[in-house]
This record gives C-alpha cells, sequence and structure tokens, in this order.
C-alpha cells in the first residue's frame, strides 16, 4: 500500500507523477486512515526506516537539466554545429588528396572541444560546491529523538487538534532527504518540500502561483474531503510541492517527493527549459550580428576568388574557412570561464552566486532595493520601552506581549525574541503552570497583526493580540488607563498617535498590544474574534543603524548604484533609520498611496522616492516593475517571508543564508553575511566579469573584420589564395588560445564606476573602427610581401608572412583594447594574460621554421621580413591608440 502512494524512485523509473487517484484516496481519508495507508504513525520514522526508504525511493529532488557524462558531454562538444562544419571541411580536404590539412583541422576541432569540456566541467563542479552551501531544510519528527534533547529548528509549528502533538524530537534536514512517511512541520514563510497530505492546520494559507498561477492564497484543512474536485490541485487537504505557506501552521504526512509531485511533473517537462536573461540575449545578440556579416562577406570572398582565379572547390574551401574564422567559436567556453572565475571570487568575499549569469545583471544593476532591518540596522533588536497609552511605564504591557510571544508557533521574528528575553516575566507569571494555551489566529500580511488565546489557572481566557499600531487599534473598541477601560474616541486616538510618533520619530519600532477576555464555551477561533479589544499600550523595539552602513550607501553611490528602501515598517521609524545612514528623507511613498496610483503615476513617482513604507509584499513587485519600466536594471535585497514576490520580480534577487526558505529559493544570489558593502564588492566582481568578456567580443569582432577586409581585397589582386584554409583556422585557433586567459585580468577602476549594460551597437561602432586599422595595415603588409620580399610569385612565402602578421597583430592589439588608458603605462594586464599573448607570438614566429612547417604550408622568411615586421606592428598598436582614444572621447566606455 505504501509504495503506490510514492514515486518508483532510483530502481524503478517512472515518467508520470504520482496517479490522480492514489493522491485522491489518501485525500478522501481521515488523518488516521492517511498514517495507516502509508504504514507510518505521527511519532514519525525511525532514522533507519528513513534510511530505508530513501535507498528505496531516492532523493527527494525534481528534475533538473540532464546531466551528462563526461564522454556524452565531449561528444556533444564535438558534435556542435561548428565542429560539424569543421569536421565536413576536413573530409573534403581528405577527398581532394589534402591529407595532411585533413589531419590539422581534425586536430585542432578536438584539441578546441577538449580544452571546452574541461573549462565547463570544471566550471560546473565549482557552481555546484557553491550552490551546496545554500541548503533548504524542513522540520521533520523523528522517532530516535527524545523530547527533551530535541533540537530546536526555526519552524516549531505545534500540532493542533484533532490529532494529539507527537512526543518526538523534531530537527531539521536537507530537503532531498525527506522521504515518504516522513511527518513535517510548516509555518509562515516555508516552503512545502514534498506533496504532503495535511494532518492538522491552523489558518493555514498556501501560495501556490509557482504550481497554478494563482495570485491570491488558498485556504488547506484537514479534514477529509468528501467528493473529487475538477482537478487534483483542487484537494483541500493536500499541498502540494514548490508552494509556499503564506500564513498559518500545519502538521503534514509526505506522500509523494522528488519526480512523483506534481510540481517534479511540470520540472520534469521543462528541465530542457529556461528562460533568457538578459546576459543570454546579449549574446545570442552578438552570435547573430556576427552571423550577418558573415552572411555578407563569405559569400563575396567565395565569388571574388571563384571567379578571379577560376577553381571553384579551392574557392569554395577558403570561404568556409573564412566562416570559421569569422565565427566566434570560443565565446562560449570564454564566457564560462569568465562567470566560474567570477563566482568563485565571489565566493572568497562571501557571496555565492546560485545562478551564474545573474552574475552580469549585478554588474549592470543601477538601483537596489533593499528592506530596512538588518541591512540598513545592526539586526540586533533591543526592547527599550513598554509603555502604556499615555507613554507611562507598564509592566502588564510587558507581561502581555510576552505571553503572545511565548505561545506563538509561527516564524519567532527578531521582535518576538527581543521580548522573550525578559526571563523575569516569564518566571513572575509562571508561564508554564499558570497559562494553558487553547489556540492562536496566525499573523498574515494582510492584518499585519497575530493573536494567541490562553486560559489562566482560574479558567479565564484571554485573546491576547499584538501587531502594526494602525492595525491593532483599528479593531480596538476601549483602552486601559490606570487600570479602568475607557473608550477610544476622536480626541483620544489624537493622543494616542502622539505617542507612537514620538517614539517613532525617536526611531523607535513600535508594536501595539491589546486584549479581551473569550468566554469559556467558544471553541473555534479566526480572525473575526480579534474585534473590541482593550488597548493595553505599545512596546517600542531599538535597531540602531550599521556602522559600516552610510559607508556602504556612498561606496554603492560612488559606482552607479542607487539605494532605495522598500519596507513594511512605518514611515517615521524608515525616515529616522535612511537619515543616519545619509539616504535622502524628502520624499516618502506609503502603501496606501501606491494603491491608489495608476502604473503610469507610480512609474513617475518612483524615480524621485528613496523611502517606500508599509508596503505589502506585492506592492513591492509593482514599485521594482514601476522603476523597470524606466529603464533601470533593479536589485532586490530581501531575506523574509514578505520578499519572495520581490525576489523574483527583480532582474536580481539577492538574500542571506539565514533568510526564510521562500526568499532564498527566490534570489539569485546568497550573501553569507547581511552586508552592503559585501554586495557592494559583489557588484564589483560582476562588473569586473562583464568587462572581460566584452573584451573579448571587441577584440575577436574588430580583429575578424579587419581579417575580412582584408581577405576581401587580397582576393581580387592576388592570382593565388591570400591564406590557404589550414593555416587561416590555425591563425584563428592560436588567437583564441591567447584569449582563454582573459578571465584573469584587471578592469580599471574607471570602467567599474558605473553600471554595465549590453551595448550592440557599441559593439559594432566599436568593430567599424578597429577593424579598418587592422586591415590597413595587412594591406601594408601585402605591399611589403609582393614588392619587398619578393612573394609576387611565391604562394607559400605570401602565406606564411600574412599568417605571422596576422596572428601578432591581433595578439598584440588585445593589450591596446583590453583598456580604455594608456597599456602598461597606466594598465597592465594580469601575468596569465601576458604570459599567453607573448607565448602565442613567440610559437607563430617558431612555426615557419618548425618541423610543421611544410605541412601547414609554411616557409622561412628573410631577415629583411623579420626587421620590418617590428616597425609594421609598432606602428598599428600606435595607430590603434589613437582611434581608441578618439573613440572613447566621442562615445565613452562601453
Amino acid at each position: 500500500m505504501f509504495g503506490s502512494a510514492v514515486l518508483p524512485g532510483r530502481r524503478a523509473r517512472s515518467s508520470q507523477p504520482a496517479s490522480s487517484d492514489v493522491v485522491l484516496r489518501i485525500a478522501l481519508q481521515s488523518p488516521e486512515g492517511a498514517l495507516t495507508s502509508l504504514q507510518c504513525s505521527l511519532d514519525g520514522l525511525s532514522n533507519g526506516e528513513a534510511a530505508e526508504r530513501l535507498g528505496k525511493y531516492g532523493p527527494n529532488v525534481v528534475a533538473r537539466n540532464a546531466r551528462r557524462g563526461a564522454v556524452l558531454h565531449f561528444i556533444s562538444l564535438l558534435a556542435s554545429p561548428l565542429s560539424l562544419l569543421l569536421f565536413a571541411l576536413a573530409v573534403v580536404n581528405y577527398l581532394t588528396g589534402q591529407g595532411w590539412s585533413a589531419v590539422v583541422i581534425a586536430v585542432m576541432v578536438v584539441l578546441s572541444s577538449l580544452l571546452s569540456f574541461v573549462q565547463e566541467h570544471r566550471s560546473d563542479r565549482a557552481a555546484e560546491r557553491l550552490r551546496a552551501m545554500v541548503a533548504t531544510t524542513v522540520t521533520v519528527s523523528r522517532k530516535d529523538l527524545p523530547g527533551p534533547r530535541q533540537r530546536r529548528t526555526r519552524s516549531q509549528a505545534a500540532l493542533p487538534s484533532p490529532l494529539p502533538a507527537p512526543d518526538v524530537g523534531k530537527l531539521a534536514l536537507p530537503l532531498a532527504d525527506i522521504v515518504p512517511g516522513d511527518i513535517v512541520f510548516l509555518s509562515v514563510g516555508d516552503i512545502v518540500p514534498a506533496d504532503v497530505r495535511i494532518l492538522s492546520c491552523k489558518d493555514l494559507f498556501l501560495s501556490q502561483a509557482s504550481l497554478t498561477g494563482e495570485s491570491m492564497p488558498v485556504e488547506r484543512f484537514a479534514a477529509a474531503v468528501t467528493a473529487q474536485p475538477a482537478s487534483v490541485l483542487d484537494l483541500s487537504n493536500i499541498a502540494f510541492m514548490g508552494t509556499n505557506v503564506a500564513s498559518g501552521t500545519a502538521c503534514a504526512l509526505v506522500v509523494a517527493t522528488g519526480a512523483q509531485t506534481a510540481f517534479g511533473h511540470i520540472a520534469a517537462d521543462l528541465a530542457s527549459e529556461r528562460e533568457l536573461t538578459s546576459f543570454d540575449r546579449g549574446v545570442n545578440k552578438f552570435i547573430w550580428f556576427m552571423l550577418r556579416v558573415m552572411l555578407v562577406m563569405v559569400p563575396l570572398v567565395f565569388l571574388v576568388n571563384g571567379l578571379t582565379k577560376g577553381d571553384w572547390l579551392e574557392a569554395l574551401l577558403f570561404a568556409v574557412a573564412v566562416a570559421v574564422g569569422l565565427a566566434p567559436e570560443m565565446l562560449p567556453m570564454i564566457i564560462t570561464i569568465n562567470l566560474a572565475t567570477g563566482a568563485l571570487a565571489m565566493a572568497d568575499k562571501r557571496v555565492i552566486v546560485k545562478r551564474l549569469n545573474a552574475i552580469q545583471n549585478l554588474g549592470a544593476m543601477d538601483i537596489l532595493c533593499t528592506d530596512k532591518t538588518g541591512t540598513l540596522t545592526q539586526d540586533k533588536v533591543i526592547l527599550e520601552k513598554h509603555v502604556d497609552i499615555f507613554g507611562n511605564d507598564s509592566e502588564k504591557v510587558t507581561e502581555y506581549a510576552y505571553l503572545n510571544s511565548y505561545h506563538q508557533t509561527g516564524l519567532k521574528n527578531l521582535l518576538d525574541v527581543a521580548v522573550l528575553k525578559y526571563v523575569d516575566v516569564h518566571e513572575r507569571l509562571k508561564t508554564d503552570t499558570d497559562f494553558k494555551k487553547v489556540d492562536e489566529i496566525p499573523f498574515d500580511f494582510q492584518r499585519r497583526r497575530m493573536s494567541v488565546i490562553v486560559e489562566r489557572s482560574d479558567g479565564v481566557r484571554l485573546l491576547i493580540c499584538k501587531g502594526a499600531v494602525e492595525e491593532v487599534v483599528s479593531v480596538c473598541t476601549r483602552a486601559e488607563k490606570a487600570g479602568e477601560l475607557i473608550p477610544i474616541d476622536g480626541r483620544q486616538g489624537d493622543e494616542l498617535g502622539k505617542v507612537v510618533q514620538d517614539l517613532n520619530e525617536d526611531g523607535f519600532r513600535v508594536i501595539a498590544v491589546a486584549f479581551r477576555e473569550i468566554p469559556a464555551d467558544e471553541q473555534k477561533f479566526g480572525n473575526v474574534d480579534e474585534a473590541n479589544l482593550v488597548l493595553v499600550g505599545y512596546i517600542a523595539f531599538l535597531d540602531s543603524p550599521k556602522d559600516s552602513a552610510a559607508e556602504a550607501i556612498r561606496a554603492l553611490k560612488r559606482h552607479g548604484v542607487t539605494v532605495k528602501v522598500l519596507t513594511g515598517d512605518n514611515a517615521a521609524v524608515s525616515c529616522n533609520v535612511c537619515r543616519q545612514v545619509g539616504l535622502n528623507t524628502t520624499n516618502v511613498l506609503l502603501g496606501s498611496a501606491i494603491e491608489a496610483m495608476s502604473d503610469e503615476t507610480l512609474a513617475a513617482q518612483v524615480e524621485a522616492t528613496s523611502i517606500f513604507a508599509k508596503l505589502a509584499p506585492q506592492q513591492k513587485a509593482r514599485v521594482i516593475r514601476a522603476l523597470q519600466a524606466g529603464g533601470h536594471v533593479v536589485g532586490y535585497l530581501g531575506d523574509g517571508i514578505n520578499d519572495g514576490a520581490a525576489l523574483k520580480t527583480a532582474d536580481v534577487g539577492i538574500s542571506v543564508d539565514s533568510a526564510v526558505d521562500i526568499a532564498k529559493e527566490s534570489a539569485d544570489i546568497i550573501l553569507l553575511k547581511k552586508s552592503l558593502m559585501a554586495l557592494n564588492d559583489g557588484i564589483l566582481e560582476g562588473r569586473k566579469v562583464f568587462g572581460n568578456i566584452l573584451k573579448y567580443i571587441k577584440m575577436s569582432a574588430s580583429s575578424n573584420f579587419g581579417n575580412m577586409l582584408s581577405v576581401l581585397g587580397a582576393s581580387a589582386f592576388l592570382p593565388f589564395l591570400p591564406m590557404a584554409p589550414v593555416q587561416i583556422l590555425l591563425n584563428n585557433l592560436l588567437y583564441d588560445f591567447s584569449q582563454t586567459t582573459v578571465a584573469t585580468d584587471h578592469v580599471d577602476a574607471s570602467y567599474m564606476k558605473q553600471p554595465r549594460r549590453w551595448d550592440l551597437a557599441g559593439i559594432g561602432r566599436f568593430m567599424l573602427c578597429m577593424g579598418p586599422v587592422s586591415s590597413l595595415f595587412d594591406y601594408l603588409t601585402f605591399w611589403l610581401l609582393w614588392h619587398v620580399f619578393g612573394a609576387a610569385g611565391n604562394p607559400a612565402l605570401f602565406h606564411t608572412g600574412w599568417f605571422v602578421e596576422s596572428l601578432l597583430s591581433q595578439t598584440l592589439v588585445v593589450h591596446i583594447i583590453r583598456t580604455g588608458r594608456i597599456p602598461f603605462v597606466q594598465s597592465r594586464p594580469s601575468l596569465p594574460l601576458l604570459l599567453t599573448t607573448l607565448l602565442i607570438c613567440l610559437f607563430g614566429m617558431w612555426l615557419p621554421v618548425s618541423p610543421f612547417a611544410a605541412t601547414l604550408g609554411f616557409v622561412p622568411m628573410p631577415l629583411s621580413y623579420w626587421l620590418a615586421l617590428p616597425a609594421v606592428l609598432g606602428a598599428y598598436l600606435l595607430l590603434s591608440q589613437w582611434v581608441k582614444s578618439r573613440f572613447i572621447r566621442r562615445y565613452g566606455l562601453s
């Protein structure tokens, strides 16, 4: 019976999720019946049982992009369109009697693929290690853990009626270790770890947007369903993997894990699909741009050579080689190396990259939206004041607040932790013996308050409510003054507001506390019971700004990143903190005002506003969309339950390792230390990565375009091919090898000052400016080879002379293009880049006298050539520096 309800696992795979009738059968049963069906108990599994089921059914993971074995990965690289084109060229060379050329081409393809394989394999392993540093856990019961020694976890949800609480310990397990039959505990902010049957719950609402697209949370219950709904996703007592708890608590039974879940089935269908990021789109646009250049230039080269020389097969081989030379075949590998290198460098700065392509978005970010607590403040909340409605110290306020925080079972935030540090209150009230919890009404972001119902030893029941001041006061009709109850009228409401405002302006976060007595015969409680309350007073917390926050904000501003605060806190407290860290507090937008605005009005307002206060979760996402509509690349830093929507909406979502599950899963970047200064370091690393990738693209585009202009002209006036096809391919391979170390290169501080984005038009302009400079000196080389060095009747001499000049010029010009400044004087390359470029130059000069010279069609060059070559290269580099400087003065750095 147990096996029929879960996935077949690693031993017997299935492409289908848990069948609808199995899920329906479990949903139709009572909680006790469901436990019996899955051969488990409310006490949970023993470690031995869990290990056996994990071995039988496999880890709780959904489908990812299939991870191919090393051999298949290497074969896939060999079978890429570009590699197949090269192999076809090799075959044509072989069939036409050019056996050595065919061998050389094949060897180059294999070596290029092998280099890409090694680098991608290393990058994948590095990325996996980084992702493993950020783990999502779930709270489960285990029989082996006795109650007194239970580990305290973030999600300590109680087990409400009708089932009794298990007398076992709770522990946090990695998501992958959850097995069918496990008893899991859920509270606000938790991601549902598998398809589970709700055994008991309290005001449980789930966000199913990731599964169904529904924007509104849906309520779930423990009772057995009585009829089959239209869809299995509508079963009222089943929570599905990938959804998250918006409010309430629950104890649930794991029914299906991994690929057998509804979420896993969807993931399996979509595993090979991935939404393109702006980085991916930029790379693709560049590749298509180069392809369009090829489509124009290559047919021209083919026709010119065919018409002028009459050998159409030779013209075809040459044109294909030219096409391969134009193709940026090493670009994917260069990008992979740069992203992986950047991710590892960011990890050293305690910034973990979950998605490599997010690095570029981080560098392009020009607006950072962040919450306030823990980012601008020290994340060490201290309960400083406990006052009545007139601002006088009140112990009763502390006592009621303590009872509320102690008995609530949802996510205990920093404010609850600060309240619970008052251990003398615990002893004075005899909380464990004189008060018994009856029920609770969990927190949600619509009500912005939560309540517990407790019973005193004398039998009196109290509903104790605490939460945001406006929301709590809105359900109060009376207030307590010196032990007497007074009605809250307009005049007293103004006086109450003055007390709160004074506390807010002093930088205190204020929480209201209220209560009312509950009839002893009342058994069920909900939001409607939070009415006619008595306002007792306020507790005020202080969370001082971080010493480093102001400097971090200044550093971000220096690097072109504007910080905006999006918080659920009130405006007065937010402004107080922001003022201390140097943020502009002139314009403040409240959530209530945003709610009334059209998208167009909001888009106009967000530009000049630095503080957005009293925001609901969806309002944060709306502010981010308004900024994006204005052309900004927006990052969002958050770690709370209410940050999931904003993290997903932002161009780059940033969270911290201590964040709630939904925040960590939604983020692209994870900070191991919640610090804006650490984020600033990550932004600079992102710009460095993008800058180095752009160097390769600009160098490749300009040199390839220049080569095409040279080939086209030379093909028109030469009686032979300007260079043999195999020589073009070798030239291209050697040049690309010299660029494999560009990821290690330094990036100028001036380039890092501003956010950087893809600018295809700028790349095109740069190519059109620098390419002809390269071609100009190619034509000078052609003239010298023809008229000075006697290559008019010696094709091999001409081929060799242009090969060496072309290889050295495009390899050395890297040092001009890599910086906007004067190379070697104002900006020095990294040692690996310097060594690889030097090595390739020396290797290219050695080839004409090497044992491979005859095979490759090279001949030794005369001494006069070697004496003239430095002058040609020196003039080329000087002119390139001048043109580059003029380009930057006109168009700026790009």
